[in-house]
């Protein structure tokens, strides 16, 4: 599924160090919390990225209780981060909801869908323009999402290691694929280019 979370007007824009940093932790949190609990263990963030007012997060639930009882641990840990983070950078403590609406979740259901929906979600950055922004020049890949981590690029189909990031960088924690159409799927379409941009129209993914 592919899920986006807004993000409540007073946190602020999310592309920020400390923002990036308390939504890690909520996916580290989870992932502990997911490989502790064997005879549950049904929800997964496969991938996700990180924008200015919102969050795309693409997961695999077996059912729909571990998807509301997985997202519902990730938005708990990550609103208390985040809340946190704000305080510490305002010397005020803020309190407020982080996320304030439900979820929006969208089920992937053909290759072609996934494809898309992997493309979108770690390429949202180029939708945005922040790939022009001055932290984000000599990135390949946006630094706030699991990019970093996708093995589906297609300037890199000939690797046989991911790229090494910099000392200073903190990947996001995510597993990998178990459904077939996020690990194989997809892939019928085509791998992903760095330079693609969601909705940029048929030149974007030459």
């Amino acid at each position: 599924m592919h899920v986006v979370l807004r993000v409540s007007p007073d946190v602020g824009n999310m592309r920020k160090r400390d923002m990036y940093k308390a939504v890690r932790e909520a996916t580290l949190m989870l992932a502990r919390r997911e490989l502790n609990d064997l005879r549950n263990n049904a929800f997964r963030i496969v991938h996700m990225s990180v924008q200015s007012n919102h969050l795309h997060l693409l997961v695999e639930a077996d059912h729909k209780m571990a998807l509301s009882r997985g997202m519902q641990s990730f938005q708990i840990s990550a609103a208390k981060n985040v809340n946190r983070a704000i305080s510490k950078r305002r010397g005020v403590r803020r309190r407020g909801s982080v996320f304030p609406d439900r979820f929006h979740e969208e089920i992937i259901k053909t290759p072609g869908h996934a494809r898309r929906t992997l493309g979108y979600v770690l390429n949202n950055w180029r939708k945005h323009g922040e790939d022009r922004n001055a932290f984000a020049r000599g990135w390949n890949v946006d630094p706030y999402s699991s990019g970093v981590v996708f093995d589906g690029w297609k300037q890199r189909e000939h690797e046989h290691l991911l790229w090494k990031w910099r000392d200073t960088y903190d990947p996001l924690f995510v597993y990998l694929p178990k459904t077939w159409l996020l690990r194989e799927g997809w892939r019928k379409y085509g791998l992903i280019r760095f330079e693609y941009i969601p909705g940029g129209g048929h030149n974007a993914e030459a």
